[in-house]
C-alpha cells in the first residue's frame, strides 16, 4: 500500500461539520486506509476571497491508483455541494491530493506532488505535523520550506477535528 496525503479545506457553511464528514466519507472509500489526522488550522484565503478557511491534512494508506483516489475525493467534494464557478472561488469542500507515496504525477487532471503545496503554511503546517521529516519528490524537505511560509497568517484551532473511527 501507498501512503499518501490529503489536504482538506472548507469556507463556506459549518466548516467543522464538514472537514468531519470528509474524513468520514475518506475513511469509508474502499481501498483507503485513514491513518492519520492532523489539527485544524485556521486561514485567510489565498489568491482569492470569501471566509477564513478551516483546514487540515490527512494520511491514507490506500492501494487505489492516483487518478482513482482523486476520483474518489473528487465523488467526496460534489456530495459535499462543492461548486468550480471560477478558479479559487469559496467552497464548501477542497480535497487535494498533495502526495502519492514517493511518485510524481504530471498529467492535465492530476499534479504530485501538489505543485503549491511547498509555498501554503496551510498545507505544510499539517503535513508536518503528521510526519515532520515529510520529504516530497524533487522538493525535499518540507519543514525547510516552512520559514518562507512566516508571514502567512495561521492559526490551530483548539479543537481537534473528531476522527471518524477509534483507530483513525
Amino acid at each position: 500500500m501507498i501512503t499518501a496525503y490529503v489536504g482538506l479545506g472548507a469556507n463556506l457553511g459549518d466548516l467543522r461539520h464538514t472537514l468531519e464528514t470528509a474524513l468520514a466519507d475518506l475513511a469509508d472509500v474502499r481501498g483507503v486506509q485513514l491513518d492519520g489526522v492532523s489539527s485544524a488550522w485556521r486561514s485567510a484565503p489565498v489568491d482569492s476571497d470569501g471566509p477564513d478557511y478551516l483546514n487540515a491534512a490527512a494520511r491514507v494508506r490506500t492501494d487505489l491508483p492516483p487518478l482513482t483516489l482523486l476520483a474518489a475525493l473528487q465523488a467526496i467534494e460534489a456530495r459535499h455541494g462543492r461548486e468550480r464557478p471560477y478558479r479559487n472561488a469559496p467552497r464548501t469542500l477542497d480535497l487535494d491530493l498533495l502526495l502519492y507515496g514517493d511518485q510524481t504525477v504530471d498529467l492535465d487532471r492530476l499534479v504530485v506532488p501538489h505543485p503549491r503545496l511547498h509555498l501554503r503554511a496551510f498545507v505544510l503546517r499539517p503535513l508536518l505535523e503528521l510526519n515532520p521529516a515529510l520529504d516530497a519528490p524533487g522538493l525535499g524537505a518540507l519543514a525547510d520550506f516552512l520559514p518562507a511560509t512566516a508571514d502567512q497568517v495561521l492559526q490551530r484551532d483548539a479543537q481537534p477535528l473528531r476522527r471518524p473511527h477509534p483507530d483513525a
